[in-house]
């Protein structure tokens, strides 16, 4: 059993000491609950999970803490996908919900499993996820200031269960003022992708990850024999060409984990039973 978490790139909290001690030290208690999580339940529960933690945590910009849309709203985006039965999940720009994963995990029930806007939002009303602002004062004031982050802050939660099944799940509150509607790379197999060999989940800039196709291709690519790391290195090296913005984190069918960014600063948090890893 293994679990690799991400908390987005540093924006804010690059000029912040405390900030960066806190995602750290926040990350690292999420990974050791989330591993204890696993030790009873699948990958695909304990994915949901640990993404609700973070979501759940106003230091990271998913859920709780989002950021605000060039109109003044939040729009929130996430994805859940299973490697065994290769289902994926997502919803895009829902609002007022305070747990969009959870949402993901619903819609895992139906046919329809990605849903975006007020289809997304709807859903959510009908299946029992309460309104809930996920606005806090400092991103009010951000906003107000047109003083918004980086545009890099999703989490982000790969796990191998006890069986040997992968799952990946992602969770973000956008890039912050930007067009309403936009649609980032969380929700999609760009993002955050899975089958039975590799799990990956992407944070960074949602364009220039699309542009990419970055998680659907480390995933076929270790799926085609690549190692982990050979299958990071090809794929971030397509990145270069246009300065692509992208980090991600990653654990195959062997209980291999692999991370890597293209611009140092990703933070993320892994543990097995024994090792613990945080970096960032």
């Amino acid at each position: 059993m293994k679990i690799i978490i991400h908390g987005g790139f540093f924006s804010e909290s690059s000029t912040s000491l405390e900030t960066k001690v806190a995602k750290q030290n926040a990350l690292l208690r999420i990974v050791k609950d989330a591993y204890d999580y696993l030790k009873t339940h699948s990958a695909v529960e304990t994915v949901v999970y640990a993404v609700s933690l973070l979501e759940d945590d106003a230091l990271f910009n998913a859920g709780i803490g989002s950021q605000i849309q060039s109109d003044g709203k939040i729009r929130m985006s996430a994805s859940l996908m299973d490697g065994s039965s290769q289902k994926f999940s997502g919803v895009i720009n829902i609002e007022e919900v305070k747990n969009p994963i959870q949402v993901a995990l619903e819609l895992m029930k139906v046919d329809d499993r990605v849903l975006g806007g007020n289809g997304a939002t709807n859903f959510a009303r009908q299946h029992g996820f309460g309104q809930f602002s996920t606005e806090i004062p400092q991103r009010r004031a951000e906003y107000e200031a047109k003083l918004a982050a980086t545009g890099t802050g999703t989490v982000g939660c790969v796990a191998l269960d006890a069986d040997g099944k992968l799952a990946a799940a992602t969770s973000t509150g956008g890039k912050g003022f930007e067009i309403p509607g936009r649609i980032s790379d969380s929700a999609t197999v760009a993002g955050n992708y899975v089958n039975e060999f590799c799990g990956v989940s992407l944070t960074g800039v949602g364009e220039d990850i699309v542009s990419n196709a970055t998680a659907s291709k480390i995933v076929t690519r270790v799926t085609d024999g690549f190692s982990l790391d050979k299958a990071f290195e090809k794929t971030f090296s397509e990145l270069k060409p246009y300065d692509g913005f992208a980090g991600a984190i990653s654990i195959d069918k062997d209980g291999n984990m692999f991370h890597q960014d293209s611009h140092p600063s990703m933070v993320f948090a892994s543990f097995d039973g024994v090792n613990e890893e945080v970096f960032g």
